[in-house]
């Protein structure tokens, strides 16, 4: 790995042997590495802590890869997951891509590939976030958006603790400004592939945010709905 910072991978195995086995090789190659050896404390740990990657073993105990995976896209997008497992058809691969999984390596499995693949997620991870027009923080009018603090500071309502989907929401439509974001696109990168809030749900999001960033709510100056299409952040 370059870079000062060494990348975080959360690793999810049962089998002790092959944790263990992973784990240092993870280490010897500079990452820092957390441990969880089932469904529940991966998802413990992703809410407490930062991640880079996530390796996910399908075949786990309390719940299985598949249900970690789908349960992490509720909430992240981003996340890279290689998954691991001994089932090797073509239905399980497709399975486990669509349920959330960005790769997915059949056990067992050459150590030189796996080390390949998941230096090729997290640098493609890395490139999208660079991309990306917003940074940690952002600036309009008066008000400022810290995303990683989940904070803002405006000047109507003063400072404002947000929800951690209300700052996804923010941040999505900030680096789509100007432009009208589809109401499926907000689904599919706030609230995941498999939950489905009403339409009234992502109004009520907007109606909190005129409260919090504008002068007027009734006219608002920033954030526009776009009846039967989708929602707009302008500036």
């Amino acid at each position: 790995m370059n870079g000062d910072k060494a990348a975080t991978i959360l690793l999810v195995e049962d089998e002790e042997n092959l944790h263990e086995a992973l784990k240092l090789n993870l280490e010897l190659e500079n990452y820092a590495v957390t441990s969880a050896f089932d469904g529940v404390q991966a998802l413990d740990a992703i809410k407490n802590e930062y991640f880079n990657l996530v390796i996910l073993d399908i075949m786990l105990p309390e719940m299985d890869g598949i249900a970690v995976a789908e349960t992490i896209r509720l909430t992240n997008t981003e996340l890279p997951i290689l998954m691991l497992s001994a089932k090797n058809t073509s239905n399980d691969k497709v399975l486990g891509l669509k349920k959330g999984a960005d790769d997915y390596l059949t056990k067992p499995f050459n150590l030189e590939e796996l080390l390949l693949r998941i230096q090729k997620l997290i640098n493609k991870n890395q490139r999208l976030q660079e991309r990306s027009t917003v940074g940690n923080s952002y600036t309009f009018g008066d008000n400022i958006i810290d995303f990683k603090a989940q904070e803002a500071v405006t000047k109507y309502a003063g400072k404002i603790q947000l929800s951690k989907k209300e700052a996804m929401l923010l941040k999505l439509l900030i680096e789509n400004k100007n432009e009208v974001v589809p109401r499926e696109k907000i689904l599919q990168s706030v609230w995941g592939y498999n939950v489905y809030p009403t339409t009234r749900t992502i109004d009520n999001f907007i109606l909190n945010f005129r409260k919090y960033f504008e002068k007027d709510s009734r006219n608002p100056e920033f954030f526009h709905s776009v009846r039967g299409v989708g929602y707009k952040y302008t500036e």
